[in-house]
């Protein structure tokens, strides 16, 4: 154990490794109930978070319904040009564009948002193509330009980003972030624009060609994602490594669900991306339905609270290893009422029906992410 920690503070003292700090703050969802708007924006801005991940779109026009980010709590500061402009970004391992608001934005939401000023900065650079990302009921467009981002420690240069014009509804107002970074491949990414990681490769700005991501069970503190290296203080369980099924999303090829040893869903194998910018867990519909069967929940997904002590984990068998979630992370609790946090999603791909793994799994494991070698490593958290 010594040796692991000495090997990790060696790594970390590196200056090609850099540890972004996540802060955890309040979920869209959470300040829209606030303000007594969350029924409406519901209303308006119809749910399908299948259309994050259908290719189809994403080589044209990147689709972000901004319902697949209602929940998320998870948030880290960049800086954008010289003299640096702050943001507060989400960190996605399911898109691959950076974006965020400029002074151009005359949209109620980007009003109390920070915008990035062009002319503010002396590395900026313009571009003549457009950006345009799909939401619910309306699109952010804008401009692609290039300048240098500052992402922790690590400084990558003519970084190409998104900086928006327009933003869709008065809902924006209330996002507790600016913008979004995304660290899924290039492939999939909006207007062919370099992801910010695969620049940080190319510019020889990290050790290894990998990023790790760690979200703590605190309320406030400890979570990051570290560039470039593994914090080994976080893999005392070992590291399992499950090869990607596709450079697209962080896709992995999953042998099955089972709960008490029993299948309930994936019989005949699906696959699975792993996905820092979504916050609940995402299947099949019919999927969905089993696993509230299963643990005794109505058909939406709500349970007694009584019931979490005496429910099973729910295992997510993959690459032969066996990863399990327990009842505790897949039941969410809220003002006295508890809920499955399932959600039905159905895409097929040519390997099977599709799942999402995000933060519910992602809080139980230390999560790499090898571009190197194209595969991701999971540790278990105590």
């Amino acid at each position: 154990m010594k040796l692991l920690l000495l090997l990790s503070l060696v790594a970390l003292s590196q200056c090609l490794v850099s540890r972004v700090t996540l802060k955890k703050g309040k979920s869209l969802r959470k300040a829209l109930k606030e303000h007594g708007l969350l029924e409406h924006f519901l209303k308006h801005n119809p749910y399908n978070l299948a259309s994050k991940y259908i290719p189809s779109l994403a080589s044209t026009v990147s689709s972000e319904p901004l319902t697949n980010y209602m929940d998320m709590e998870y948030y880290g500061t960049i800086s954008i040009g010289t003299p640096g402009q702050e943001f507060t970004v989400l960190f996605d391992t399911g898109s691959s564009n950076l974006w965020v608001p400029s002074v151009y934005c005359s949209s109620e939401a980007c009003t109390n948002h920070d915008r990035f000023n062009p002319a503010d900065s002396s590395t900026f650079e313009s571009t003549n193509d457009t950006v345009s990302i799909q939401y619910g009921t309306g699109s952010m467009t804008g401009f692609l330009g290039y300048d240098t981002v500052e992402v922790g420690s690590i400084t990558v240069s003519n970084q190409i980003f998104g900086l928006s014009e327009t933003e869709p509804g008065d809902f924006f107002y209330y996002t507790p972030f600016d913008g979004i970074l995304g660290l899924a491949f290039p492939s999939i990414s909006s207007s062919g624009a370099t992801p910010v990681f695969d620049n940080m490769m190319s510019q020889d700005l990290v050790t290894q060609d990998l990023f790790s991501v760690y979200l703590s069970n605190d309320d406030q503190s400890g979570s990051f994602v570290l560039f470039g290296g593994i914090d080994y203080s976080y893999t005392s369980g070992g590291i399992t490594w499950i090869p990607l099924s596709a450079e697209t999303y962080w896709q992995i090829t999953m042998d099955g669900v089972t709960m008490s040893d029993e299948t309930i869903a994936c019989a005949s194998s699906c696959q699975a991306i792993i996905d820092t910018g979504t916050s609940l867990l995402a299947a099949p519909s019919s999927a969905v339905q089993n696993i509230q069967y299963a643990l005794g929940a109505d058909s939406n997904g709500e349970i007694s609270c009584s019931s979490i002590s005496s429910l099973p984990d729910v295992v997510f068998n993959l690459n032969g290893y066996s990863f399990p979630v327990p009842a505790s992370s897949y039941i969410l609790q809220n003002d006295g009422t508890c809920s499955l946090a399932f959600e039905s999603m159905d895409v097929s791909t040519e390997s099977g029906e599709l799942w999402i793994l995000g933060d519910v799994f992602i809080h139980e494991y230390y999560v790499i992410f090898d571009r190197g070698s194209n595969r991701v490593g999971l540790s278990p958290l105590s």
